[in-house]
């Protein structure tokens, strides 16, 4: 039931429904458009092709709804929808300048294919084809409809799929120009085959570090990315240390949150001055409105949906039990059984007679009179003859469910529709029919059919959350306060030592982007604002301050340890993980070195000089281990070096390696020159898009202005 289901049929419409704001900002958007004026922004470039604010923000939406409808969080979403608007801009220029077009008609005909679409049955008929007629109607009914909103979401939508069909008639014009020769298929089927028996000596980087340690520095670390700059180019980021107070509940508080549901249980509300209690109340839900810290809900849960504590016990209790208190997570709960039964599983259908200005009568133009009228007279000669009703859908607002013989299918009391629909399901039995009026319009309702299910239950919670009292909170305030005094002005090191002295929660993200929303090992609804505030142009490295997570009283201190500018990477924010990689470069020179100055000529005497031993193994090409350790250079030097002759030492990757090769064998695989050419033309296809990306990004010249925008803007609030 399109309508009532939340408009099930229409995915690609249901950015209109979901209630989230436009965008993630820590600035406020109006004051986004006094720097801009009438007209959007510009947030960057794209081989000079502009990025348009509404670029920007219409591709944040959609994944921010996107986001919602899967239950995920839909904040920290910015910096993913840049990375879209960029790869969107540069496979239009390459689309564009290949000269490929995509026509109107080609939209239409390949949208079946696209997976908003693809995905959904709903969009085939029984034999398969696609609705197409009838997606174009509906959207030609929000346009004439008058609905503005949903009409411009569509147009977003609409604008995504165009950037994917694109990027697949662009990924398919120039995937058949890459192909493979026989030459390339015959020269991976002899390295598949070829094996090399070697005996070798490893000096295992950890093993020579313990006797020779080595401290890898700064310059070390510079040095590396300077010889490597493509794969350490960075975005502008910072390195931020945090300090995190959470202000937990006291056992006194825990205990005067226990002492508080026991009075309300058993005792009385001091509403009601001590003569109304959750066990003698007449009015279950009213009680718990005005003394609950949750609102009362009125649905019927399965036996496995209840709290732990009283789902064992429900089921041969009798309505009015109370159960507990008893605590759940940080809450202190009391239950009363309001009721059971059986959850009715029905089938049913409708026809639904809109009107003028109501929310499914965009194109109306009967009055809520009339309608009702209709639907009146409607169910009439529908309860005379219920074999009549497929006569009736003409009139029906809900095209999704009419095209299905106005079935809405079976749903059960936990299915979102409307409550008044749900209502008379669960108050009628199999056969019934009757007009119902909801937000919708007018429903002529008929029960086509019901199955009993489970046994559901009703309850009422009386809940007490745990929180921190006053007193804490500022016990939390001046702990926060005292270390904020102690570490101002001093060094990054201090500010780490006073937290792990005291066993504070510190956490020390290095490389934070400006846009990437949450702090790792944080996640707060002040991360956004710290982020802001250390990207801030008046920030200096060794800069301070403390921040209130609302609602909570938690406390954050926050200490600014690096400025990382767009371009190279900052050795310091990277040495985690370029440390190891650097250290073993370093090993391996001395371990190499001292080889090379000892003039060995056999693998006994290196061994010994490492205080090593000789080993045995056969390499290969495709399947590079050797002796447990994956090492592609080890087994290339295997086929390099001449039978019987010493290697040069070969820095692997957890070791350095010298080697003589006794033999070279052929091990025939299974698979032919054309199996293989097929398997690698299969492998190239699928890592074809994603490359060719990569590479139109890495040569593009992209410019960013978010940070300028934002700080300009701040200063202008």
């Amino acid at each position: 039931m399109a309508v009532l289901g939340e408009i099930r049929n229409r995915p690609w419409l249901l950015m209109g429904i979901i209630a989230i704001a436009m965008l993630a900002f820590v600035v406020n958007p109006d004051s986004l458009e006094k720097l801009f004026g009438a007209k959007a922004g510009v947030y960057g470039k794209v081989n000079g092709d502009e990025i348009t604010k509404e670029d920007y923000d219409d591709q944040l939406f959609m994944l921010q709804q996107q986001a919602q409808q899967k239950g995920q969080p839909s904040k920290g979403l910015e910096e993913q929808a840049w990375q879209l608007v960029v790869q969107s801009k540069l496979i239009k220029q390459q689309f564009e300048k290949m000269g490929l077009t995509l026509t109107n008609d080609m939209f239409w005909n390949q949208l079946q294919f696209d997976p908003m679409f693809a995905q959904n049955k709903e969009n085939f008929d029984a034999k398969g084809n696609f609705k197409v007629q009838e997606i174009k109607k509906q959207i030609e009914e929000l346009q004439k409809g008058g609905n503005a909103e949903m009409y411009n979401n569509w147009l977003k939508t609409k604008k995504s799929i165009e950037y994917r069909m694109m990027a697949r008639q662009l990924f398919a014009n120039v995937s058949t120009g890459i192909t493979v020769g026989k030459k390339e298929a015959e020269e991976m089927m002899k390295q598949r085959d070829q094996v090399a028996d070697i005996d070798f000596v490893k000096v295992d980087y950890n093993t020579y570090a313990q006797k020779n340690p080595v401290k890898v520095t700064t310059q070390d670390l510079a040095d590396y990315i300077k010889k490597h700059p493509v794969m350490y180019k960075r975005d502008a980021s910072r390195n931020i240390g945090l300090v995190y107070f959470p202000a937990a509940p006291s056992t006194e508080d825990d205990k005067s949150t226990e002492t508080e549901i026991n009075k309300l249980f058993s005792q009385g509300s001091d509403v009601s001055g001590g003569k109304e209690n959750f066990q003698n109340t007449t009015n279950d839900s009213m009680f718990v409105a005005l003394n609950s810290d949750m609102p009362f809900n009125p649905q019927y849960f399965s036996q496995a949906q209840l709290p732990v504590a009283i789902k064992d016990k429900v089921a041969a209790s009798s309505v009015g039990t109370t159960f507990g208190p008893y605590k759940e997570q940080n809450f202190y709960v009391v239950t009363k059984l309001l009721d059971k039964k059986p959850s009715d599983s029905t089938l049913s259908r409708h026809i639904l007679v809109s009107y003028k200005g109501n929310q499914a009568g965009a194109n109306e133009t009967r009055s809520k009179e009339q309608a009702k009228k209709l639907a009146d007279s409607i169910e009439v000669i529908l309860k005379a003859d219920p074999a009549k009703f497929t006569e009736f859908l003409k009139y029906s607002s809900d095209p999704g469910s009419a095209a299905q013989g106005g079935s809405v299918g079976w749903t059960t009391p936990a299915t979102p529709f409307v409550p008044e629909y749900l209502n008379f399901l669960a108050k009628n039995g199999k056969g019934a029919t009757a007009v119902v009026e909801t937000q919708f319009g007018y429903h002529i309702i008929n029960i086509e059919d019901k199955k009993s299910g489970a046994m559901t239950y009703k309850v009422a919670n009386l809940v007490k959350a745990v929180k921190p009292s006053d007193k804490t909170e500022n016990e939390i305030y001046t702990k926060a306060t005292k270390f904020i005094q102690q570490v101002q002005g001093k060094t990054f090191n201090d500010f780490s030592n006073v937290a792990k002295k005291n066993s504070y929660i510190f956490s020390n993200p290095k490389e934070v982007g400006r846009f990437q929303g949450q702090l790792p090992g944080l996640g707060t609804d002040k991360d956004e604002e710290i982020i802001a505030w250390a990207f801030n142009k008046k920030r200096n490295k060794g800069d301070t301050d403390i921040f209130t997570v609302d609602g909570t009283g938690d406390r954050i201190v926050a200490f600014l340890n690096g400025v990382q500018d767009a371009g190279t990477a900052d050795p310091e924010a990277v040495r985690e993980q370029l440390e190891p990689l650097v250290k073993n470069k370093i090993l391996a020179k001395q371990i190499s070195d001292k080889i090379t100055a000892a003039k060995a000529t056999s693998l006994d005497q290196i061994a010994k000089l490492f205080g090593s031993t000789k080993q045995s193994a056969q390499a290969n090409m495709l399947s590079p281990q050797i002796a447990g350790a994956m090492e592609p250079r080890v087994a290339g030097a295997a086929f390099g070096v001449a039978k019987g002759k010493l290697s040069n030492p070969v820095e692997g990757m957890t070791g350095v390696y010298v080697l003589v090769k006794k033999s070279e064998t052929i091990n025939k695989q299974p698979g032919d020159i054309k199996q293989i050419t097929q398997a690698i033309a299969g492998q190239n296809s699928q890592q074809f898009g994603q490359s060719l990306l990569k590479s139109l990004q890495d040569n593009a010249n992209i410019k960013d202005y978010r940070i300028e925008v934002y700080n300009r803007a701040a200063q202008q609030q």
